[in-house]
């Protein structure tokens, strides 16, 4: 069972106001569940949108954010947990670290960044952790698509192709994490 979930996300709003609404709806779900929140602790864009709409509704946030960030003060300062490390290396790990799976919402090369290295590590057996994309009006589309070209090319196998999840809505970004995370404690690949 997920307990600690890493939303990758934009520290800008992004032009739709409904990335906003999204994730607040996301950080609803996570915490009617139990699910606590790990993320870059910004407190700008989307990631303070998250980090305070979580917080709002009772569930615990753990920030991991390098220290020059903290120094340009865009800390989030009500996080339960804030973890300063070195660096963006160091934070993506510390992240993966604290969390059970990831998901990313709307977001720039960061988000990306984030995503592609968290499935990276996968491949390389550095963790087993399932990760979804939560596609907000068809924000991700274009990205799946994309991955199918790669997987079709031969750079990606179709079972590694199939780890990058796509889900619609926070309920099932967070059933398809949940149900992906049970087959990779049985051993299976998911």
């Amino acid at each position: 069972m997920i307990r600690r979930l890493a939303v990758y996300c934009g520290s800008a709003m992004g032009a739709d106001p409904v990335f906003a609404e999204v994730a607040r709806e996301l950080a609803a779900e996570m915490t009617a569940r139990g699910i606590d929140l790990v993320y870059g602790g910004g407190r700008l864009g989307l990631m303070g949108v998250m980090a305070d709409a979580v917080l709002e509704c009772g569930g615990r946030v753990y920030g991991v954010i390098p220290a020059a960030l903290v120094d340009k003060e865009v800390a989030h300062p009500g996080c339960t947990e804030l973890h300063q490390v070195a660096g963006m290396h160091e934070r993506k790990a510390r992240m993966t670290e604290l969390c059970d799976a990831f998901v990313a919402l709307p977001g720039g090369i960061g988000t990306l960044d984030e995503l592609f290295e968290a499935w990276t590590w996968n491949a390389l057996g550095y963790h087993a952790k399932p990760f979804c994309l939560l596609d907000v009006n068809g924000f991700w589309s274009g990205l799946d698509r994309f991955m199918d070209h790669v997987s079709a090319s031969g750079f990606l196998s179709p079972a590694r192709r199939e780890q990058l999840l796509l889900a619609h809505s926070p309920s099932e970004a967070l059933d398809r994490l949940d149900a992906a995370a049970a087959r990779a404690t049985q051993g299976m690949v998911w």
